[in-house]
Formats: structure tokens, sequence, C-alpha cells
């Protein structure tokens, strides 16, 4: 059985990026959306990868950032993947040359298949509750069964995730990975050491589940 990924979102704190890593997190984020109450600068986000032990990957989030900005960061920092929550186009996100991910707009009603044929080479689709009202990270759920089955990208699933309903959204969506950022917080972009160990027990759980 595929075992369900895992990246914590929206990290601010070294202390936290160690914790993540420690409760067995595949991955974290860094936001780099000055907009959002986790946004980290460059600086900032250099002393959060280098708490990273080895084989734990770093993703920096951007959301139609300038191409410059995002440049600047990858000359900066050790990012491994990178993540667009905006409305980069296809041209725009393989530009880098990095792996990324691209965050589909399920507040928005968007159509994933559409996505997932547009960023054909994108690494995964992240589907997030973004879109129309909603801002992401709000701690939001969308409804899972607006998610088609057998799409060739992998797909991240995100969107009000928590220790209390992370298992049952592994069992019912099969996603490659799952993404949580306020479920497993204290305060805005303070994590919840806790709180961090029931969302990786709940996705174990999920999994046994299948």
């Amino acid at each position: 059985m595929t075992r369900t990924r895992v990246k914590i979102c929206g990290i601010t704190r070294p202390d936290d990026a160690r914790a993540a890593a420690l409760a067995g997190a595949d991955a974290i984020g860094v936001v780099f959306v000055p907009s959002s109450r986790r946004h980290v600068d460059p600086e900032h986000a250099r002393a959060v990868i280098a708490a990273l032990p080895p084989l734990v990957a770093a993703v920096g989030l951007f959301q139609d950032a300038d191409h410059g900005l995002v440049r600047e960061v990858l000359e900066t920092l050790a990012l491994g993947w990178l993540q667009f929550h905006g409305d980069e186009d296809p041209a725009y996100c393989a530009s880098f040359g990095r792996p990324y991910l691209k965050a589909v707009p399920m507040g928005a009603g968007a159509d994933v298949a559409d996505y997932a044929r547009r960023f054909a080479g994108a690494a995964g689709l992240l589907l997030d509750s973004h879109g129309g009202t909603r801002s992401g990270g709000s701690g939001e759920t969308f409804d899972w069964d607006a998610i088609p089955r057998g799409l060739a990208v992998p797909l991240v699933l995100a969107g009000g995730l928590g220790p209390h309903n992370v298992a049952d959204a592994v069992r019912r969506v099969r996603p490659w990975a799952v993404d949580v950022s306020s479920g497993v917080e204290a305060a805005k972009g303070i994590k919840d050491a806790a709180k961090l160990a029931a969302f990786m027990q709940g996705v174990r759980d999920g999994d046994s589940r299948g």
C-alpha cells in the first residue's frame, strides 16, 4: 500500500520545522506571499530551512509573484519545490526549472480535469479550498466528492484538514499527499507539536483503513 505523504505548510520558526520533521513530515512549506500572516522573508526562511534534517524537502509558496522575486529566492535558498497559488500560467510555472505544485481553487468551483490538462508539466495539483470568497489557510474544507477520479497527475489534498478529519480524507480521496497549515497550529504561524503528532497519526490511520 502506498503511504500518503505529508506537507506541513506555513512554517515560520526553525523550532516548528524541526518539530514537523520529527513528527514524520515529508516536506514543509514556507510562504512568500506578503499578504499572508504566515509570510516570511528570505533571510527568515533561511533559518527555517537550515533547521531541517536531511531528506525533508522545503517548498516555497508564491502567489502571482514577480518573476524576479522568485529567482531571487531561488538564488538565496535551498528550495526543492515551488508551489504556485495564484493565476500563474503553465509557462510561468515551468520557467524556473524546478518541480512545482499548482494550487487549484476548489472554493471557486475549479475544473480539476482542465487544470490537469493545462498543467501537465506540474509535479502535482494541490487542491485547496481557496477561491471565490475563500482564502488559503482559512481552515475550511471543500466538497471532496467534486474531485474527479483517475487523473494522471498526482493530487495533494489541502483545505481545512486537521487531526479530526485527515484519516477520513485519506480514506475517501486517496491523495498522493496531504497538506496542512492552520489545522496544526496553536496560533497563526505557530505550530503545535501535539497537533502535529495527532495529524500524522491520523494520516497513518487513514492509510491503514484502505
